[in-house]
């Protein structure tokens, strides 16, 4: 069985400096302007693995850009809030229905964090046609990136962009999915649980995506 977390652990913050650039001289690259807070399961002593990695996706926009836990919203205070505005059913806070990037931008809204502007990607389509509108964003001062979808529901964040000298894209990816207690940025990232991949090898052909981009007021 596996031993409970503490009712609250430290954030992490900005668990992404430190990593190299994942091609050799590249030919672009744009990351995420501020600061953020690593949310990951477990992170304030509640289990939600297996549904909570789009609510924790959401805390760490909510983070950004001042990369403080202040005025970040727990998960009973997100879900008794879509339930308040009527985007979900009376008895959804409490429940282990997980969340994507239409809700996450209603929340952002609602408790006053930063502006998620949503965009949809049609299955099948990938991140194809929207590597500008993502180096954009990042060169503009924008903050972290929500992804999720339908047949690869599993929620995300993207943190930057990079294309090599042969035209392989690469997005910087931060996973909520991680359960423990990190001690340290380096030990998520040798654990692959913050790191530079391929667009082909993240995006999933049978799927479309929401994406939902954070940027200040």
């Amino acid at each position: 069985m596996t031993a409970a977390l503490p009712s609250t652990l430290e954030l992490l913050k900005d668990v992404h400096l430190g990593l190299p650039v994942p091609c050799h001289d590249p030919a672009r690259l744009a990351l995420l302007s501020g600061h953020y807070l690593y949310y990951h399961y477990g992170c304030d002593g509640l289990d939600d693995r297996g549904w909570g990695c789009g609510y924790r996706t959401l805390q760490t926009l909510c983070s950004w850009p001042g990369g403080q836990s202040s005025g970040v919203p727990g998960l009973p205070a997100l879900q008794g809030a879509l339930e308040a505005m009527g985007d979900k059913p009376p008895g959804f806070r409490g429940s282990r229905n997980w969340i994507g990037c239409v809700e996450a931008s209603l929340c952002l809204e609602h408790f006053g964090g930063p502006q998620g502007r949503l965009c949809h990607l049609p299955r099948g389509v990938g991140l194809r046609g929207e590597e500008e509108r993502l180096y954009s964003h990042f060169t503009a001062g924008g903050g972290p990136v929500m992804v999720g979808g339908d047949a690869d529901a599993q929620s995300k964040a993207l943190l930057g962009i990079c294309e090599g000298p042969g035209s392989e894209v690469y997005v910087l990816i931060l996973d909520p999915h991680y359960w423990g207690t990190p001690k340290n940025r380096c030990e998520l990232q040798a654990a692959g649980w913050v790191g530079w991949q391929k667009v082909k090898s993240v995006f999933d052909s049978n799927s479309f995506y929401n994406l939902c981009f954070t940027r200040n007021l």
